[in-house]
């Protein structure tokens, strides 16, 4: 990955900092647009998650999980090809128009501090787009993430095994595994390695337990490679990004065997699906193999879901589904009985285990979430009631 580095510019200042970032032969970048400047410091002040840059449509900002245009007229064409231009650094031009994708950091620095963005550019019907996703400084707490701190604690708690953290594109997902390695620098005896693409949130050195961050594409070569090497690096928590291919899967399982906790995200929509996506990876020929050293070694599943709240204007709702590998668990995941997980779940309340229709009814109880935003993400609809004055 990359890191480009945008300045805010003042029209006093715009030579200044031209010359600055030509002289800066690590991002080698030109000039940043003034446009994309005023575009990413508006999604600082709303608020936004992320900034869509797609010719043909205005600049628009998600903020609570709506889309909002940042202005009245659409982008053209070169105007996104000049904000691409921008945000690759020339080195590496001739790489994204081979790969036709590519992911960075960009730091922009405003108002006195530093805020960060991960950017995608991507081609789409020959035209450059970019989305980029804005992250908060300060690593999120989990009350602010409405994670249960009982539940966090509990999976940094197992002493080796993989915990996986799954959910749809936009869940939550990164923040919930930068909240729980910043539990785990509670225990100044833990060291943390991450393998992550790229990197997002910053664990700053001298704060708790050792975190070493490396970045696929500039600090290790893929997600396999980082795991591949870091068990040489002592770890006791290694926190893999993202398992995208078999390799990466296999590294982790045999990870989490040999005495690691690995802490790692899938894009599933519940924690059925992240073990079928766990033993699909593999050939049909191997499942039988991987679906045992799945059930010795996997610990926890928890799913993300992000709803809206009841007001548009409050930050949307965690709601989560938990499955904790019991006896029960292990035997559905050995024999192949995936469809048996769901029961699992619901019979395993004293293992803390519950299921999203669960979490989804104590949100409409607590008037987090209305009856409507419930019953739309509930696997059984009708089985989410209302409550005295609840909204419907």
């Amino acid at each position: 990955m990359l890191d480009v580095d945008l300045t805010s510019l003042s029209p006093d200042a715009v030579d200044d900092t031209l010359e600055r970032l030509r002289g800066n032969g690590d991002t080698e970048c030109d000039m940043p647009s003034a446009e994309l400047i005023q575009w990413l410091q508006m999604a600082i002040e709303r608020e936004a998650s992320d900034v869509h840059l797609v010719p043909d449509y205005p600049p628009m900002l998600r903020i609570h999980g709506q889309l909002r245009a940042a202005a009245e007229t659409p982008l053209s064409a070169e105007q996104t090809r000049q904000m691409v231009d921008s945000l690759v650094p020339e080195r590496s031009r001739g790489l994204i128009e081979l790969n036709k994708n590519m992911d960075c950091s960009v730091a922009l620095h405003y108002r006195g501090g530093q805020s960060r963005f991960r950017a995608s550019v991507y081609l789409a019907q020959g035209q450059w787009c970019a989305c980029l996703r804005h992250i908060p400084n300060d690593i999120p707490s989990l009350e602010w993430l409405g994670f249960p701190e009982d539940l966090a604690q509990r999976l940094i708690s197992h002493g080796n095994g993989l915990v996986v953290v799954t959910g749809v594109t936009g869940s939550g997902k990164t923040a919930t595994l930068a909240a729980l390695v910043n539990l785990l620098r509670q225990n100044t005896n833990k060291r943390v390695l991450t393998v992550e693409e790229p990197i997002e949130y910053l664990h700053p050195a001298g704060v708790g337990g050792m975190v070493t961050q490396r970045e696929v594409g500039r600090d290790v070569e893929s997600f396999a490679d980082g795991l591949k090497h870091g068990l040489r690096q002592d770890p006791d928590v290694i926190l893999v990004g993202e398992i995208r291919d078999r390799e990466t899967a296999q590294m982790a399982l045999s990870a989490a065997e040999t005495g690691h906790l690995i802490l790692t995200t899938l894009h599933t929509r519940d924690a059925k699906g992240a073990l079928t996506r766990l033993v699909d990876i593999f050939p049909q020929e191997t499942q039988d193999d991987i679906r045992t050293q799945l059930a010795m070694s996997l610990r926890s599943v928890v799913c993300q879901h992000l709803l809206p709240a009841v007001s548009d204007s409050d930050k949307r709702v965690l709601a989560l589904e938990v499955l904790h590998v019991n006896q029960q668990a292990q035997v559905a995941i050995r024999s192949g009985k995936i469809e048996t997980i769901e029961s699992v779940v619901q019979t395993g309340k004293r293992d803390g285990m519950y299921t999203l229709d669960e979490d989804l009814q104590r949100l409409v109880n607590t008037r987090k979430i209305s009856l409507d935003t419930a019953r739309r993400f509930a696997k059984e609809p009708n089985a989410i009631t209302a409550v005295t004055n609840a909204w419907t």
